[in-house]
């Protein structure tokens, strides 16, 4: 087990610097056209490709780096870059997790390489979990896996919605309910390959903010699956259903449902991006401070402007150490008794929000045109605190493990 650290060793800070290179050099100056033409930014993935970080190689060397700061060193670099733009490079990824944490070694290894192609044919994935009555609420989701078991087949009905790279993507990992009287743990994952029939992209969001990042439904109308896309398997899943059966008659422990073990195993990693977001407006507005000025002097010469600075970077730091310290966590197996994961992406798409929002007040009225980036930084921010759990939920999440009470 790594000893926890919070100092990048000399081949992590390596990657740190080569990852920030490309995050100047390649997505920033691309940022401003692709969140006007809300777009995926196919090229810029194709570059991150060609130099190896849209890959399943990288992805997997930071996933399994045993000080478990390598995902969220690289997510903070991206995401100083452009959030939008650095989702469509990392969006994948929680596709990926997904079959990662409930999959198989053969199912890991037959379908993660094909959500991502190779550098002449990138390819995208999405993992599809909220439906339009059913976001925080995972238990009332409805979108059904029934078996067929006279063809080893699953028929998947349903919408889903608010799916990153929803209906583009090549390999589609879906949540379904496959017993519904269970609720939340009655749900099960699957892969839906390529080009299958019945599923199909629905409505296509035009957002707030991430504008580069493709989002929209996914519908899916008599879809079948063969038996081996049930992530895990289907011996692994009776199994689960019938201790949540046997514990739903006594009560007893929770039982985790699969979009819940994806959730997990990344909240840490959205806090990564949200500290990388406000990062990069802090710099923003520090360098705009300094050079500024208003009365004969730069406007970081007052108080005013000067301290809230360093409340910025003392936010901005402190979101940083909750990260590494739920990765860390994570990696080493340590159990999260205080809901270490939830804390570190509140706290820190907390701070995204109000960061970015200091950072447009420190600009003036520069900071509110798209003249200046900081006008993207904080629309991106936003969703920070609404996706994969938001910031009301995860203060149900905390709440709930510190008291060991089922608070609503």
């Amino acid at each position: 087990m790594a000893e926890f650290t919070m100092e990048l060793n000399d081949e992590q800070k390596e990657v740190r610097d080569w990852l920030h290179g490309f995050a100047a050099d390649v997505i920033r100056p691309a940022a401003a056209e692709w969140d006007e033409r809300e777009e995926t930014p196919w090229p810029v993935i194709q570059e991150a490709a060609k130099v190896g970080i849209y890959s399943l190689d990288f992805y997997a060397q930071q996933y399994f780096d045993s000080t478990g700061l390598g995902i969220p060193m690289a997510m903070e670099e991206l995401f100083w870059g452009d959030a939008g733009i650095a989702l469509s490079i990392v969006g994948t990824g929680l596709a990926a997790v997904g079959v990662l944490a409930n999959g198989t070694e053969e199912q890991i290894g037959t379908w993660i390489p094909q959500m991502y192609g190779d550098p002449n044919d990138v390819k995208v994935a999405a993992f599809c979990s909220s439906e339009p009555d059913a976001g925080s609420d995972v238990g009332s989701m409805r979108t059904r896996a029934v078996y067929d078991e006279a063809k080893d087949e699953w028929v998947i009905n349903g919408t889903k919605t608010w799916a990153t790279n929803g209906g583009i993507a090549n390999v589609h990992v879906v949540v379904a309910c496959v017993d519904p009287e269970l609720g939340s743990k009655g749900h099960a994952s699957f892969i839906v390959p390529p080009n299958t029939p019945g599923c199909s992209q629905g409505q296509k969001f035009k957002k707030h903010g991430i504008r580069a990042s493709h989002t929209a439904e996914v519908i899916l109308g008599n879809v079948r699956v063969p038996g081996s896309c049930l992530l895990g398997g289907k011996e692994k899943l009776d199994e689960r259903l019938a201790r949540a059966r046997e514990k739903a008659k006594h009560g007893g422990e929770r039982v985790k449902n699969a979009a819940m073990a994806t959730f997990e195993a990344s909240r840490p990693a959205v806090g990564a991006m949200a500290v990388g977001t406000a990062r990069a407006a802090y710099e923003v507005a520090l360098d705009y401070a300094k050079t500024r000025e208003q009365f004969g002097r730069p406007i970081i010469d007052n108080q005013g402007v000067a301290f809230q600075l360093a409340d910025m970077r003392t936010q901005i730091d402190a979101a940083r150490l909750l990260v590494w310290r739920a990765s860390w966590m994570a990696i080493n197996g340590k159990p999260f008794t205080a809901a270490e994961g939830s804390m570190s992406k509140l706290f820190a798409s907390e701070t995204a929000k109000k960061v970015t929002a200091q950072a447009i007040q420190i600009l003036g009225g520069n900071g509110y045109t798209r003249e200046y980036p900081v006008e993207r930084m904080h629309r991106d921010a936003a969703i920070y605190t609404i996706f994969e759990g938001t910031s009301e939920i995860q203060r149900l999440v905390i709440a709930r493990t510190i008291s060991g009470m089922p608070i609503r």
